[in-house]
């Protein structure tokens, strides 16, 4: 299926580095400005994962559970991030949107329109931390069949048959976890070792792209160059923080993030 998430790897490989993608939380610190950072990083990074805002994100850190909590307390929907990504798309129809959030989100929108608005406001993947493999198998079919990459993930601790098993039934990227932690957390593990892991990965498959995300910094991107794509969320979560208790704008402090991270990368 055509999806121009494969299309943003091909692009990458062809310039001998991996994608870079970048998780913000829709509404945070505003909806405008939320749309605003995604413009203005966009030029910057290969996929731009939007986090759907949760008050019990499980799988998530301080850095992103204090953007989901303001992108709450701001008033965020359902419908207003939809409304975010097809603004988005307006201004950058060819740059690849992938939504994360928690199936409870999907069940109580109903899948069936819950894809369809993915579809009509231009979403090209999802990230459902709390639906693993194999109950997550009838949602990923339902997603193919709107070409819209439903996105495995894996963990060191996957076992190999299960990796197997996973790694068959994937689409055209898989998300590896580096460490058993949360978001955010300083990496655990060595550089080697996540690679290690990584290569595991590759081997059963290596068609298939394959993003290494949590505990990815400015300091660590560099060692982790050799992935198809490198994920950096809580550290731009947490220079949102920053720049709104310093009263600096946000949007010029994340673009300058992102366009180091890139730097390292190239």
């Amino acid at each position: 299926m055509f999806n121009p998430i494969s299309h943003a790897f091909k692009k990458a490989k062809n310039e001998n580095r991996p994608a870079l993608l970048t998780y913000t939380v829709a509404g945070d610190s505003s909806k405008k400005q939320s749309l605003e950072i995604l413009k203005s990083i966009s030029k910057k990074v290969d996929i731009l994962e939007i986090g759907v805002p949760h008050n019990t994100p499980v799988a998530d850190g301080s850095q992103i559970q204090t953007s989901a909590y303001r992108a709450i307390k701001n008033g965020i929907k359902i419908n207003d991030i939809f409304k975010i990504v097809k603004n988005f798309k307006k201004f950058d129809d060819n740059k690849p949107v992938i939504l994360m959030g928690y199936y409870n989100m999907i069940f109580q929108y109903g899948e069936n329109k819950f894809l369809r608005k993915c579809k009509i406001s231009g979403v090209n993947g999802l990230i459902v931390v709390d639906l693993p493999w194999p109950e997550n198998k009838k949602f990923a079919n339902k997603c193919k069949k709107k070409s819209i990459f439903f996105i495995q993930l894996l963990s060191p601790t996957t076992t190999k048959n299960r990796l197997k098993k996973i790694i068959k039934d994937s689409h055209e990227m898989i998300y590896f976890i580096s460490m058993l932690s949360t978001t955010g957390g300083k990496l655990k593990v060595s550089s080697k070792k996540i690679l290690s892991n990584y290569d595991k990965i590759k081997r059963i498959n290596s068609k298939k792209n394959v993003v290494i995300g949590f505990g990815i910094t400015e300091k660590t991107i560099k060692s982790l160059k050799k992935a198809d794509g490198l994920v950096v969320g809580s550290a731009i979560c947490k220079e949102i923080t920053n720049s709104l208790k310093k009263g600096q704008n946000p949007v010029t402090n994340v673009y300058n993030v992102v366009n180091r991270l890139k730097d390292k990368i190239k």
